[in-house]
């Protein structure tokens, strides 16, 4: 995948993920009937999770060289994928600095504010990266270890849509909310 291509599909990403978070309910917003996290927290936690990636592709490339040289070539978009959902698969769980706190309906505004604000951050600076740099470098993940910055950004395309997708499992069509809720709770 090349560069604009990846712009493209982050762009594509955050904005199904906002677009979807921002048309939920105030309650949908700060409740999740299974007892996971909220609508609310799942952005925070994207948030998260996008502010070390927007800090190190901001970096000089000098301090990127103390996670080390690449051992590999990058990985596909469907290698990182599947590497994930087997972490998950094999109960990983995220770290602590990614764990949202509980999320209040006062703070939408501010939370699709600022994950669009890491999403515009993102895509700029991408930009600002040469093709071959893309794999050049690599940073740490939390669960996956030293990925390439193409596969981080192969992965932040990913994680945002595996919570989408998530969060779209819980619109279950079929109950409509006051029944999903009164199963959850009796």
């Amino acid at each position: 995948m090349q560069q604009s291509e990846i712009q493209q599909l982050l762009d594509k990403s955050f904005t199904d993920f906002s677009t979807f978070v921002g048309e939920l309910s105030d309650h949908r917003f700060i409740v999740s009937p299974e007892g996971k996290w909220s609508a609310g927290q799942q952005l925070d936690h994207l948030i998260r999770s996008a502010k070390p990636v927007n800090k190190a592709l901001n970096m000089p490339r000098f301090f990127l060289r103390w996670f080390g040289k690449p051992a590999r070539a990058s990985r596909s978009f469907e290698e990182i994928r599947d590497v994930y959902r087997q972490v998950l698969k094999n109960g990983a769980v995220s770290t602590r600095p990614y764990v949202p706190p509980v999320t209040e309906i006062e703070q939408r505004e501010t939370l699709l504010k600022q994950f669009n604000q890491q999403k515009n951050k993102m895509i700029g600076s991408v930009g600002n990266w040469q093709e071959s740099e893309l794999d050049r470098y690599q940073l740490p993940h939390p669960l996956l270890g030293k990925l390439t910055t193409r596969e981080i950004l192969y992965f932040t395309i990913y994680h945002n849509y595996h919570h989408l997708h998530t969060l779209q499992l819980r619109e279950k069509p079929e109950q409509p909310w006051p029944t999903q809720l009164e199963r959850v709770i009796f």
